[in-house]
């Protein structure tokens, strides 16, 4: 058998650039991507497909101590991800390398990069905002620990060093027929990407807490031979004064958010879509059980 197939897990803190990465070896902007952190709140996967490799992307929640219900679920995704794993990269940034290297005395972080049956990848990421002394510093530090298969420096932003990453990656692979068909990009339907494209827009244009604090469900989508796609969606919010907040004096902030959800939502689908949007209460329902699992929360 010559063909090589697997799992890579990318995890990590938020806002390291663990979408970006993902979707700078895809090739394909799958993850969402904002300046703010916690952005991907589910396990996103990417196929990758060659003639003799496939390698299969979990991009994840970023680590961190979970407040609230949802916040537990996102970590049993990440849980579930590291498991599925052949190989696990590890990222982290270089902005305060004494925190980075105290990481890894924390339990949880232990737990993660434990697995003795995986090959194990650093990446220092963002090394275009280091300079080189710092990079080779932290690469000699982090080699002593003698926790990792290969370190990595690389800007994915910039795609430097993004090849030799694939490189590796590729070499740790086991030898596996492909787990998909090779034009298949992802296991997701549309409907969840429209919704995060959505979600990537509110992310942007509101602030504080009122982006962390809603769920995006699309109600409707019909695809028409003639004429635009109509889709409907739902902006789930958790208190009633959140409403006003996302529409705006007389309409005018969703009618902003409704006309960049909607050009996001076309270069993706590649085709004219008409977007309505509408808003609900769902009190507290990122502390709801029945509501985390009626909006996909679950494993």
């Amino acid at each position: 058998m010559n063909t090589k197939s697997g799992f890579v897990t990318i995890v990590g803190k938020p806002n390291v650039g663990k979408s970006t990465l993902m979707n700078k070896l895809l090739g394909e902007e799958l993850s969402i991507i904002t300046s703010k952190p916690q952005t991907t709140r589910k396990r996103v996967l990417g196929i990758l497909s060659e003639e003799d490799y496939q390698i299969i992307f979990l991009d994840t929640p970023g680590i961190l101590d979970p407040k609230y219900l949802m916040q537990k679920k996102l970590a049993e995704y990440i849980e579930t991800s590291v498991k599925d794993a052949d190989v696990l990269v590890f990222m982290i940034t270089l902005k305060e390398l004494e925190k980075e290297i105290k990481i890894f005395e924390n339990e949880k972080f232990k737990n993660i990069v434990s697995g003795r049956n995986k090959k194990k990848v650093l990446v220092i990421n963002k090394i275009d905002l280091s300079n080189e002394p710092d990079v080779t510093k932290a690469i000699s530090e982090f080699e002593k620990m003698k926790i990792f298969d290969s370190i990595i420096p690389l800007s994915a932003l910039e795609k430097y060093n993004i090849e030799s990453l694939k490189q590796d990656l590729i070499k740790y692979l086991p030898y596996h027929p492909k787990f998909y068909p090779d034009d298949q990009l992802t296991d997701e339907p549309e409907r969840f990407f429209v919704s995060e494209k959505i979600r990537e827009k509110i992310l942007e244009i509101y602030h504080d807490e009122i982006p962390y604090s809603i769920e995006v469900v699309i109600e409707d989508f019909k695809e028409r031979d003639k004429g635009k796609d109509y889709i409907s969606a739902v902006i789930v919010v958790e208190r009633e004064s959140q409403k006003p907040i996302i529409l705006g004096k007389k309409g005018a902030t969703i009618k902003k958010l409704g006309n960049a959800a909607r050009s996001s939502v076309e270069r993706f689908l590649m085709r004219e879509v008409y977007l309505e949007l509408r808003v609900k209460v769902s009190d507290n329902w990122r502390k709801d059980q029945n509501a985390l699992k009626r909006f996909g929360y679950s494993n």
